[in-house]
């Protein structure tokens, strides 16, 4: 198995995480980025952002891109499709073990962001890639003249539901208030859209079907009646988890599992720091992301500054 020494070490590859590297590259660290898929994370998979300054609108796979191709410039070492098996921040120096390498870091910087929170309802499993999806422009296309559901009320479900109407012939918003939470502006393109219908103080209880989905299961919160809804996909975007795996335990989390982090997005483990969705936030955006990274990966350098007796093998 091959080796390899750095003295930072990232995992995940998405905004948060090649923010970081670009900063800690060129605070004359040597830097690497691990990621379980290809580098770019979450928002590869957008259509489009209109938020990221200086971009008034772009692809995600574009933007991330950029990201990416910045990071090239100042010689960061980049480790896509490595299979995480294990995870020690409780030692000096760091190790994270994939299937193809061992890696033994002096600081390591978690950017291993959040996916989508899951209904934990009967059928929702069992029909995921046969009418459940949590991408919308992943899988909109396959429900040309279809209908479907989408599951919540803030930004990412209203801009998904607009997005799945350039395919689908009706789309439902199900959302257990009777207000949605998204953003005015995000709100007011759902309501003038007219193959959106919604579906107030709802809350799906079973998803249905044979081979494919064909039906919904809801529960009205205030009455307690329950209805049948008909449809062909649903897409679940009721907030998010954080992607903490192998992590859990060797640091403090709050009670979603998202990790604590002072000003610095230094962690409670010395030498360790969080940034991007991963950490507790109060807002999880790509811009936010970056500046964590950023932020992150300068204090990480400092720490390197001043701690010049760390071993550099176990």
């Amino acid at each position: 198995m091959q080796i390899y020494d750095f003295d930072t070490v990232i995992l995940g590859g998405g905004p948060a995480g090649l923010s970081a590297a670009i900063y800690a590259s060129r605070g004359a660290v040597s830097t690497a980025v691990i990621d379980v898929s290809m580098m770019g994370g979450q928002p590869s998979n957008y259509l489009e952002l209109e938020n990221y300054p200086g971009f008034p609108i772009v692809g995600g796979y574009d933007l991330m891109e950029k990201f990416e191709e910045h990071a090239d410039k100042f010689g960061v070492q980049k480790f896509p499709m490595h299979e995480i098996e294990n995870i020690d921040l409780l030692v000096e120096p760091k190790i994270i073990k994939t299937k193809e390498a061992e890696f033994r870091a002096k600081t390591v910087i978690i950017a291993t962001g959040a996916q989508p929170m899951k209904l934990g309802v009967p059928g929702e499993k069992e029909f995921v890639g046969r009418g459940v999806s949590y991408c919308a422009v992943c899988d909109g296309a396959f429900y040309k003249d279809k209908v479907v559901a989408v599951v919540g009320g803030g930004n990412a479900a209203v801009e998904e539901a607009v997005y799945l109407t350039k395919f689908a012939s009706k789309v439902y918003i199900i959302h257990r208030r009777d207000a949605l939470r998204a953003d005015k502006i995000v709100q007011e393109r759902a309501f003038k859209n007219e193959k959106i219908e919604f579906v107030w103080d709802s809350v799906v209880k079973e998803i249905k079907g044979a081979d494919l989905v064909t039906a919904a299961v809801l529960e009205n919160v205030k009455t307690k009646d329950l209805s049948e809804l008909s449809i062909d996909g649903i897409f679940p975007y009721i907030g998010m988890v954080p992607n903490v795996e192998y992590i859990s335990g060797q640091i403090e989390q709050d009670a979603k599992g998202f990790i604590v982090t002072d000003d610095t997005m230094k962690t409670s483990q010395e030498a360790v720091f969080a940034v991007g969705d991963v950490r507790t936030t109060p807002l999880r955006q790509v811009i936010t992301a970056a500046a964590d990274g950023a932020v992150g990966a300068v204090y990480a350098v400092k720490y390197l500054e001043a701690r010049k007796d760390i071993p550099q093998k176990v």
